[in-house]
Parts: structure tokens; C-alpha cells; sequence
């Protein structure tokens, strides 16, 4: 970058409004992300209000070295008031449920004082509990109706355990024409074993973009954890790989364990749980991404194909959010489509039944079109 076009980052798009001196390439793109923080009017523009924060938040990893990282997002945390409004007491008390001031918080964790960061825990935790409670009960209910569904049960005891699909197709050699009925020598129900009957993974993209789908992923694994016929691993990834499995029974560390922003390697994340698929056909893969790969696309590709073709399903959420469309790089679904890997975003309180749908091993193209 030559030094005219270092005065022009420096001063901004103000110092240029015809646009005399161009930027291409990284540098555009280093451009917005110095605009959005110093050259907007943004004061206290937290959750859903400024839904774009936790993008450049995070795109500052991507364009920057560390040390000038750390500055900048000590300059975020003024410049939005964050510092200010977690040390005013009666914050606590009106805060509401808003999943984008957990994505900034957790972005800008590190560089906060060790005074705001107990606030700001105690912050997070309460949201996290609110929304605990409105997505535990759906979540338990879906899956357990699921799991239940998922074996046989040759001696049903109850009307609701019979399934009555697999009971008639059973016995139509019994069918009496002059009763037009059919006599259940056999009844078919649904098994309840206790055994962890579904491997999950679920692979949280850490890339700055999806601050809020962390967020729900978070709590929601944390739900399917608690279930005792469910093993599941959480892995989080940007351009490394972290299992935070260990996390699962504590939501509120698990998110102050992700670390948002930065690249994105799905590959390299693919990789990572390949060799722990053990039981292919009673696996569900659950990758929440994007999609904007920074990695070996093709790498990632032959990775995906050789999971479905051992009989595991794969799942690809572009977003676990309530924001609407999300934004994600049509290339990679589209070769994803061609694999029979349905991508597609998700809002939170649908997941429990697509996660049923799953593991019922349901059509999911006929599920999303339901929707």
C-alpha cells in the first residue's frame, strides 16, 4: 500500500467524497471496518438495534495484528458505552433477553476491565437463563418423543406407545372382509430404551457474522446434552478447532470459552470429528455456517461426501437466528445441494423439531418445505 492511500484509511472516506484515490481488494474492506468504528455515530448502539456490530467486531481479527486488534476493540468498548452501562446497577434490572448484547459482550470479553467483566458475566448469564427457559421445555419434549419413536416395541402397554402405521401393515394379512376390519394379532410400538441411542455433533463457525447463531447454539446444545440418550460434542472453529464438549453443563462458560471473530476452516473442523464417527447410521452432524470457507474448498468437499456416503447425516445450517436471510456463499451450498446435504437457516425455537425430524431420520427437503 503506497502512502497516499495510507493518509486516505487514516483521514477516511470524508478526506476523499469524490473518490480520487482507490482502494481495492483487503483494503476496501479494512476501509469499512475502520468507518463502521470511527467514522459512524454510533454511541450505545447495542443488540438488536445495530445487528451488524458483532460482523465488523469480528472482522477486525481478520484484518488486523493482534495488538492493533486489542486497541481497537478498547476503542469499541467507549465508543459504544458498553463499559459505562454494565457498571450502572439498575442495568441488571431492566436488561431484556437480547441475544446481540451476548454476541458483543463475548466479543469484546477480553479487553474489558476485571470489574466489567464480572458484570458483564453476571449480564450474559441472566439472558442466558431467559432463554433457557423458553427453549428447554420444546427442546426436551421434541426429542424425547423422537428417541422413543426410534426403536421397536413388540409388547406396547399403552394406546400412545402403539405405532399404529407399522401395527396395520403387519397384520393386513388379517384383514376380515366381512368385518371390513383388521384383527392386530401383532402389535407394533415404539421402543423406550435408556442407551444413547444418537451420536450429535454440533460445529459452531466462531466468524464474526455469527455471533447470535454461537449464542443460540450455546444454550441449545446445552439442552441435548442434559438427555441421557444423547452423546454430543460441541466443536467451535474459525480458523483453529476447539471442543468445548467439556463445557456442556455450564451454558454461561461455554460462551465465554468461544471466541468470535477471525477466519473460517470448515475443513479443517470436518477433519477434526472424522475419526470420531463410530456408529455412522445413528450419527447427526450439525454444521452452523456460513458457509464463506477460508479453507481447502475441495479438501472440505471430499470430507463431506465420504460422510454421507457412510450413512451419517449431515446438516447445514447457514444461520440459528431469528434475523431473517441470511448472508452465505451460494457456490459452496449450491455444491453442498448436489451432495443431498440441505442447507438452510433456522430460527431458534424451530431447531427442537428439526433436531426430531433428524433423528426420526425424516425427509428434511420435505421438513424445510413445510416451513
Amino acid at each position: 500500500m503506497d502512502r497516499i492511500e495510507r493518509w486516505r484509511m487514516i483521514l477516511g472516506k470524508v478526506a476523499d467524497p469524490e473518490g480520487e484515490v482507490p482502494l481495492q481488494g483487503d483494503a476496501t474492506r479494512m476501509d469499512k471496518v475502520l468507518e463502521a468504528l470511527y467514522d459512524s455515530n454510533r454511541k450505545g448502539g447495542l443488540g438488536s438495534s445495530s445487528p451488524n456490530i458483532n460482523r465488523w467486531l469480528g472482522d477486525i481479527r481478520r484484518y488486523f495484528p493482534t495488538p492493533i486488534v486489542q486497541m481497537m476493540q478498547r476503542d469499541a468498548l467507549n465508543r459504544l458505552q458498553l463499559e459505562q452501562m454494565l457498571l450502572e446497577p439498575e442495568l441488571l434490572e431492566s436488561i431484556e433477553p437480547d441475544v446481540e448484547l451476548v454476541g458483543t459482550i463475548l466479543a469484546l470479553s477480553k479487553v474489558m476491565p476485571e470489574q466489567t467483566r464480572e458484570t458483564a458475566r453476571i449480564v450474559v448469564k441472566k439472558i442466558v437463563e431467559q432463554l433457557e427457559k423458553k427453549l428447554s421445555y420444546p427442546m426436551q419434549q421434541a426429542i424425547r418423543g423422537s428417541l422413543n419413536r426410534a426403536t421397536k416395541n413388540n409388547r406396547p402397554r399403552q394406546l400412545n406407545e402403539i405405532n399404529w402405521h407399522k401395527t396395520i401393515q403387519k397384520n393386513l394379512k388379517h384383514y376380515q372382509p366381512e368385518y371390513k376390519s383388521i384383527i392386530p394379532a401383532q402389535l407394533i410400538g415404539y421402543g423406550r430404551k435408556r442407551s444413547q441411542l444418537k451420536d450429535i455433533f454440533i460445529l459452531i463457525d466462531q466468524s464474526g457474522s455469527m455471533a447470535t447463531s454461537v449464542v443460540y447454539a450455546g444454550i441449545l446444545s446445552c439442552i441435548m446434552a442434559s438427555m441421557r440418550a444423547i452423546r454430543l460434542r460441541l466443536i467451535a472453529f474459525d480458523t483453529s478447532v476447539v471442543d468445548l464438549s467439556h463445557h456442556l453443563n455450564d451454558p454461561v462458560d461455554l460462551l465465554f470459552a468461544t471466541q468470535l471473530g477471525g477466519g473460517t476452516d470448515i475443513a479443517k473442523a470436518i477433519a477434526y470429528i472424522q475419526p470420531m464417527i463410530q456408529r455412522p447410521k445413528d450419527t447427526i452432524i450439525v454444521l452452523i455456517s456460513d458457509l464463506y470457507e477460508g479453507g481447502r474448498e475441495a479438501d472440505l468437499l471430499r470430507r463431506v461426501a465420504r460422510i454421507k456416503e457412510s450413512g451419517a447425516q449431515l446438516i447445514t445450517l447457514l444461520a440459528l437466528s431469528d434475523q431473517g436471510s441470511p448472508s452465505y456463499s451460494r457456490t459452496l451450498a449450491g455444491h453442498f445441494a448436489t451432495l443431498d446435504i440441505p442447507s438452510f437457516a433456522c430460527t431458534p425455537d424451530q431447531f427442537p423439531s428439526l433436531m426430531a425430524a433428524a433423528i426420526r431420520n425424516d425427509n428434511l427437503h420435505h421438513w424445510m418445505e413445510d416451513r
